[in-house]
């Protein structure tokens, strides 16, 4: 994955997250299944401006939903949790 544009699929905005990003300073994003640490790290750092200290990621797996007779699959996905450094943030909700 070399095209940084397409790392970042949109923030997650959770209760948790919102916990997190008071006392630690992490935010949560939603992330191409394909983007390594290095490559998510680049683009936060490119589009928001703010120096990055730490990235975790974690796989979601999709889970099996049925409807009546019929069952599927949700898409599965990538979490990024981003650490970031003393002193920056990034507003989310700027334009609203």
């Amino acid at each position: 994955m070399k095209d940084l544009s397409k790392v970042i699929t949109r923030p997650i905005v959770t209760e948790r997250g919102t916990i997190l990003r008071e006392m630690h300073n992490q935010y949560f994003f939603q992330v191409n299944p394909d983007a390594n640490k290095h490559e998510i790290r680049q683009a936060i750092e490119m589009y928001f401006g703010v120096k990055v200290e730490n990235v975790r990621t974690m796989n979601r797996i999709g889970k099996i939903k049925r409807m009546g007779r019929f069952s599927g699959r949700r898409a599965s996905w990538k979490k990024a949790i981003v650490t970031l450094a003393e002193g920056d943030s990034i507003d989310l909700f700027d334009n609203v």
